[in-house]
């Protein structure tokens, strides 16, 4: 089948969160053909340009979401009516909370407002294709005007009347940036309406192509979340006024629950995020947990000998930033110490940013604080226990090398999602001692240590135990990396997208007119699922399809496709 591939700040960008999954799953199911539309989250990730592709994917089309040209488009007296009428609703939907006030009881207020929000948010986007653009009007002062009419009308919430100008300006801006997928020119037949299954893989914006791929062509879109978009909105921003606060995450929370709503199925990362999902208005019947899929391979050497460099070390592996709370790591650690003066510890990562540059200094001076330079002891003078390293340097050449460089890793995050780190040293066969947080407790499913987050002493007491009990770790570094290969390879991951692609699909109707030689329909002419790339068997050209020329054996009834850049392959 041909799948849309939908991708923010990922795939097929060198750099990119999403990069690494989205790259294995085309590569993983070769048998179909993916047509990638990318949205691009900074000018210098699409300057360091695209990973190789496969032979699978057809064509990639692009779009900057971090900034828009103003597209010149003058509205008529008539298209100016039609945006004030259905960004007004909009506005009104957003000031009256997006119907967070339902009736817990019926249901009917929410559903009202939900129907709303739809009917302007749809409304926009068709305006869009027949003007060819929504930027100027966005950013319009008809545009803040409407929003402060719905701030200051009859059934407005309290904290969007409290609205000032610059809370205006500030919350017209948001909106604009968000909606800036709506005047994208890949709403035609020979874009997303070419496609048999749309794959958005993060919600939000991000999500915006495929719930109009729905609404125009009835294509069905499938939505994949690693990490709850709504989530990570709510814990930004906290220093915007209450009436901002309020507005945008009414929008959010609106615009969750319509692509919950239209997708045709939803595929959390974890259990975690499926509860977000689920509070989040997703019909439990709809939701697929399919865990991110990753390569055990470059540790399988550490994870098959369970060797261990150094069985006096802790290991902290990941990005450096104030969300990892190393400052409770390294007062655990100073605990530890008093119960086994030989244990060091090593912190191995790079700093996240300007902010995790401050939080990288902070940690180190409080390093230097609490454990300063012994003149006696086990260890020289001037050797303090703990090291702060990076990947690549001689004694950790990989990543491997690091989680082998001790006997037990420990997470101590405030905030975590799915916590990749901790399959990783699952992967290598360790002993883990993890905060609560996120999915961990899902993770790591009994095989570790799980202590409750900033609680230094609680995490120092499980690093305490499990440096005194060598027999202890070995069982649970062997229990945990069955565990994870057993449930978070790419192979299962890509296995469980196959069958999901096959059942979405399958419940779709048929969209293409294909007719016979006499005219009449043939529905069953071109199902998706049966589109194989290549010539497998020789047989008959198929019929004639609507407004179109002859096509030789065994290539798919779909528009032409724009050929991929020259070089990305």
């Amino acid at each position: 089948m041909r799948i849309g591939l939908i991708a923010e700040g990922g795939y097929p960008y060198v750099s990119g969160d999403a990069r690494l999954w989205c790259d294995r799953l085309v590569r993983g199911l070769d048998r179909h053909e993916f047509d990638i539309y990318a949205l691009s989250r900074s000018e210098r990730q699409e300057d360091e340009g695209w990973v190789p592709l496969p032979a699978q994917v057809s064509r990639v089309r692009t779009a900057p979401m971090w900034s828009a040209d103003d597209d010149g488009v003058v509205y008529g007296r008539r298209a100016r009516r039609r945006f004030a009428e259905h960004y007004g609703e909009l506005a009104a939907v957003l000031c009256a909370g997006g119907g967070s006030g339902a009736d817990e009881a019926s249901g009917e207020t929410s559903a009202t407002e939900a129907d709303r929000f739809g009917s302007a948010l749809y409304g926009l986007a068709e305006l869009a294709r027949d003007e060819g653009g929504l930027v100027g009007a966005l950013r319009s002062e008809a545009a803040v005007r409407a929003l402060e009419h719905a701030c200051r009308s009859r059934g407005a919430l309290r904290t969007a009347r409290e609205a000032r100008v610059p809370d205006l300006l500030a919350v017209a801006a948001h909106l604009e940036r968000a909606l800036r997928p709506l005047s994208l020119d890949w709403y035609e037949d020979d874009g997303v309406g070419a496609v048999d299954l749309c794959h958005a893989t993060s919600g939000g914006s991000a999500a915006l192509p495929g719930l109009l791929a729905h609404h125009f062509y009835g294509v069905p879109l499938l939505l994949t979340e690693y990490g709850v978009r709504l989530r990570t909105h709510y814990l930004a921003a906290p220093d915007s006024s209450s009436a901002v606060r309020s507005l945008l995450a009414a929008f959010h929370g609106a615009l969750a629950a319509e692509t919950y709503a239209r997708a045709a199925l939803v595929t959390p990362g974890n259990g975690h995020a499926r509860r977000w999902q689920e509070r989040c208005g997703a019909d439990r019947a709809k939701l697929r947990t399919v865990y991110p899929g990753m390569d055990a391979d470059r540790f399988a050497e550490v994870g098959e000998s369970a060797a261990c460099a150094d069985p006096d070390s802790l290991v902290w592996v990941g990005r450096v930033e104030p969300a990892k709370d190393l400052v409770s790591l390294l007062h655990a650690f100073a605990e530890v110490r008093k119960e086994e003066p030989k244990t060091r510890l090593r912190i191995v990562g790079t700093p996240a940013g300007p902010e995790g540059a401050a939080y990288h200094g902070h940690c180190r001076a409080l390093a230097a604080q609490l454990f300063p330079d012994e003149a006696e002891g086990p260890h020289r003078v001037g050797d303090n226990p703990v090291s702060f390293e990076e990947i690549g340097a001689p004694d950790i050449p990989n990543l491997a090398a690091a989680y082998a460089s001790g006997a037990v890793t420990v997470l101590s995050s405030v905030v975590e999602g799915f916590p990749i780190g901790l399959v990783e040293a699952m992967f290598c066969g360790r002993a883990t001692v993890s905060t609560d947080v996120g999915a961990v407790v899902e993770v790591i499913g009994g095989t570790g240590l799980v202590v409750p987050p900033r609680n230094p002493r609680a995490l120092a007491e499980a690093c305490v135990a499990l440096l005194r009990d060598p027999e202890r770790r070995e069982r649970l570094g062997a229990a945990a990396r069955a565990r994870a290969l057993e449930l978070f390879t790419v192979e299962q991951n890509v296995a469980a997208f196959h069958g999901i692609y096959l059942e979405v699909v399958s419940r779709t109707p048929v969209r293409r007119v294909i007719l016979d030689d006499t005219g009449e329909p043939l529905p069953f002419a071109v199902p998706a699922e049966a589109h194989v790339p290549g010539r497998w068997t020789e047989r008959p050209a198929r019929p004639t399809p609507r407004n179109g020329p002859p096509r030789p054996p065994g290539t798919p009834v779909r528009a032409t496709a724009m050929p991929t850049p020259e070089g990305a392959r």
